[in-house]
């Protein structure tokens, strides 16, 4: 029988080039296959990692996970570990991937020396939001999200057909093995994160790109990072949620900027 530690050993989908490490993680139910139109652009210069969550991709779903950031942060970290990595690395984070990325940047600030994060769900609790109009906003996703989460059948039967939609073939992949994965990490994950406070106490300089249509991003939701001396906020014309071609090549150029 496995144990614990076996039970949480994250699956390294990529690993690939030669140069300064990336490493990427993807986000909610999906896989590494997200960076598909990325990788490419980053090889020729760089060793790139990629990492499958914890319940997804070629990773395994323990029966007892409650996929907190926690616990996929630690899972991560320990995947690096085995990597034995000797410098410090640039860590791209995509969705998900930008909140968990944000917790280990601050708690292993020797290791990260790039954060970039791209299409960041960034919600915080409304009470705390002064502004009106941005506190309902962040409401309506949030009661999306729980809808979501309490309505499987609707859920799974709308998820098939945005999968036939997409442009990465899995790029969103919520079935009914990844349910549990799924709906515990939107709750505990994005619905109930500390991000800001995260990227506040990491050190390393930080790039955020968010697509001007992407589906999943509040108004208003970047304003605050502004104040912050190490963050890079830019928004990517024409993209989506997705990183497309056109997002892949801006993560490229904050990557090995010019």
């Amino acid at each position: 029988m496995l144990g614990r530690r076996d039970e949480r050993q994250l699956a390294v989908s990529i690993d690939e080039g030669r140069g300064r490490v990336v490493v990427l993680v993807h986000g909610i139910a999906s896989s590494s296959v997200t960076f598909q139109n990325l990788v490419p652009l980053l090889t020729p210069n760089h060793r790139v990692i990629a990492i499958d969550l914890l319940g997804f991709g070629r990773s395994p779903a323990p029966a007892d996970a409650e996929y907190t950031v926690a616990e996929h942060v630690d899972a991560i970290a320990r995947a690096i570990d085995r990597l034995h990595l000797r410098a410090p690395f640039t860590l791209v984070g995509h969705s998900l991937g930008t909140i968990l990325g944000a917790r280990y940047a601050a708690t292993h600030p020797r290791r990260v020396r790039h954060l970039v994060m791209v299409s960041p769900p960034l919600y915080v609790d409304p009470a705390q939001l002064g502004d009106p109009l941005l506190r309902a906003r962040v409401s309506v996703y949030l009661q999306l999200y729980k809808f979501v989460r309490e309505n499987q059948a609707f859920t799974l039967r709308n998820a098939r057909l945005v999968e036939r939609m997409l442009p990465i073939p899995k790029a969103m992949d919520i079935n009914v093995e990844t349910w549990v994965p799924f709906i515990k990490s939107l709750e505990n994950c994005i619905e109930s994160q500390t991000t800001i406070t995260d990227l506040v106490n990491t050190p390393a300089p930080v790039d955020i790109l968010v697509g001007a249509l992407d589906e999943f991003h509040v108004p208003g939701s970047l304003d605050g990072l502004a104040r912050l001396s190490n963050v890079t906020t830019r928004v990517v014309p024409g993209n989506d949620h997705l990183i497309r071609e056109s997002m892949a090549r801006q993560v490229a150029a904050a990557i090995d900027p010019a």
